[in-house]
């Protein structure tokens, strides 16, 4: 992933798997040894030993990496907060180093923000894989059964090479081993109970901390839910649905924003037109002639700036496109001279099952969303994820279920209406599943994420988390003054659509989909 702020490795964190025991869950806790950051001396970095395997917790470890910034008001401290920015291959270590301001300073002043990298990302101990194989990816779009199985043999492949190169660690990085994870973590901070904040990704995490420890849950915030029911066709059908509904309020934002640089056009008949050139081979990457930019391109194009969303840069991206003009930011991505690069599609693969027979089950599959995708055709981050778990072993970690979650504190659910990756239908099912003990929280806007669009949405989740006050049943935030979100987003960790990415960089695609949202600012 192509960062625009850039983000040193802590260096001496040495993340290595060791020999050896842990201790069983009688024994004392595991301790955190901690030291200034060396990128800013102002937080704390440290590592938490676990079991690779936590059913053998006699057998190997992996060391975790861990920071921390501790409560700027220690008379008014609640405790931890435990903060996972999702991805899959977000790191919580850079999140607490570098972006920890995306929280009020209310909370920052309440809570130490403790955040870690999951197993097999980041510094703790990643996968990593042959760079010139990954390079070897097929395309997303699966257009034949020649396709559907050089897909089988390059994800067998991939496999192979990456387990090689990570060793034990590789089978083992399903987000309900990251749960136990958080649970030792729990508990090497000296508290009773969680108090957490995950989002996306991070959000599976929290909800499967919650099924098996419901009784070490404090309070739980887990912002823009996938939903860990769903089978193959329902994913494709959710996915489809929320891609469409962000991009029918872009077209509605465009035509009502003067500046918006498709205003005055008629956007749905321009961007079919668009597509339509794409089918013929028309298009190309902007900035970029030589790099031609299909369907599949186009739409990825379009959902990376409905993201958080970036609907100004997005329309000016789609003119570029249209008129073959060069577009300043747009650049290609080198990583010929690597070696190895970290791939999280293990994860993903480890927390779905989302298996497909066969090139005629696919497109039946793909027939059967595109009416809900309308504009779209489908969500390029669901076909992606799809073909990068085809044949993949199992039984798999952490399948889907439904969750079974009883005898918590209440659970914060928060979602906007309109976020195209993990969007509202998920929220609500994974409330459903939970029951009476979720409470949702809505935000009357678009893009990933909720907590820092507006003062409504901030102010719900920091009482939350700091008194458990839970939102009323039904309460919704409206859409913020500025329906285009604020830019210069201060977290760019997140890595929601694609695990490997197979086209080159766009400018709203980098700077969209793989951020956070900043925070308004309280002193």
């Amino acid at each position: 992933m192509t960062n625009h702020v850039l983000l040193a490795a802590v260096s001496s964190l040495v993340i290595s798997l060791l020999p050896g025991g842990v201790a069983g869950a009688a024994a004392p806790p595991q301790t955190i040894t901690w030291a200034p950051c060396p990128e800013d001396t102002t937080a704390e970095c440290g590592t938490l030993k676990v079991p690779i395997d936590w059913d053998t917790p006699g057998g190997a470890t992996v060391d975790l990496a861990v920071a921390r910034r501790k409560a700027a008001t220690p008379d008014a401290r609640v405790g931890s907060l435990v903060v996972n920015p999702g991805g899959p291959g977000g790191s919580g270590v850079d999140f607490v180093v570098h972006g920890s301001s995306y929280f009020s300073a209310e909370l920052r002043g309440r809570f130490d923000i403790v955040g870690f990298d999951p197993r097999g990302v980041g510094r703790s101990h990643p996968v990593t894989c042959s760079a010139a194989l990954v390079r070897e990816r097929p395309h997303p779009l699966i257009k034949n059964q020649t396709d559907m199985d050089a897909w089988v043999s390059f994800n067998q492949r991939l496999r192979e090479d990456c387990r090689a190169r990570t060793g034990p660690l590789y089978d083992r990085v399903s987000s309900l081993d990251v749960a136990r994870d958080v649970e030792a973590l729990r508990a090497a901070l000296g508290d009773d109970k969680l108090t957490y904040y995950g989002v996306s990704h991070g959000t599976l995490i929290g909800q499967a901390y919650a099924e098996r420890f419901p009784g070490k849950v404090r309070a739980l915030a887990l912002d823009s839910n996938f939903d860990h029911s769903v089978n193959t066709a329902s994913y494709l059908n959710t996915t489809a649905t929320h891609t469409a509904g962000a991009f029918d309020q872009f077209v509605t934002w465009c035509e009502a924003t003067a500046s918006c640089a498709l205003n005055g056009k008629d956007i749905r008949a321009f961007w079919k037109r668009l597509l339509e050139r794409a089918d013929r081979g028309e298009l190309h990457e902007p900035g970029l002639p030589d790099v031609p930019m299909g369907a599949y391109e186009l739409v990825d194009t379009a959902f990376a700036g409905l993201y958080n969303p970036n609907w100004e840069e997005l329309a000016q991206m789609l003119i570029a496109i249209d008129t073959g003009g060069p577009y300043p930011a747009a650049s290609a991505e080198k990583d010929e001279g690597d070696e190895e690069v970290r791939v999280s599609t293990p994860v993903f693969c480890q927390d779905f099952h989302l298996p497909v027979a066969d090139y005629t089950q696919y497109a039946s599959l793909l027939r059967r969303q595109a009416p809900r995708a309308r504009d779209m055709r489908y969500s390029p981050p669901a076909l992606s994820r799809i073909a990068g778990c085809l044949g993949q072993p199992t039984p798999i970690p952490n399948p889907q279920h439904r969750l079974r979650v009883d005898a918590t504190p209440p659970i914060l659910l928060a979602s906007s209406l309109n976020d195209p990756a993990t969007g509202y239908l998920w929220t609500l099912s994974t409330a459903e599943q939970i029951g009476a003990e979720a409470r949702v929280l809505t935000y009357e806007g678009s893009g990933h994420s909720v907590y820092g669009r507006s003062e409504c949405t901030m102010g719900a989740v920091d009482r939350y988390l700091i008194s458990q006050s839970v939102p009323a049943t039904g309460v919704r935030c409206p859409e913020a003054g500025d329906a285009q979100p604020q830019r210069g987003r201060a977290l760019d960790w997140i890595e929601v659509a694609h695990t490997v990415s197979p086209a080159p960089a766009r400018s709203c695609q980098r700077r969209g989909r793989d951020t956070l949202p900043s925070v308004p600012r309280t002193t």
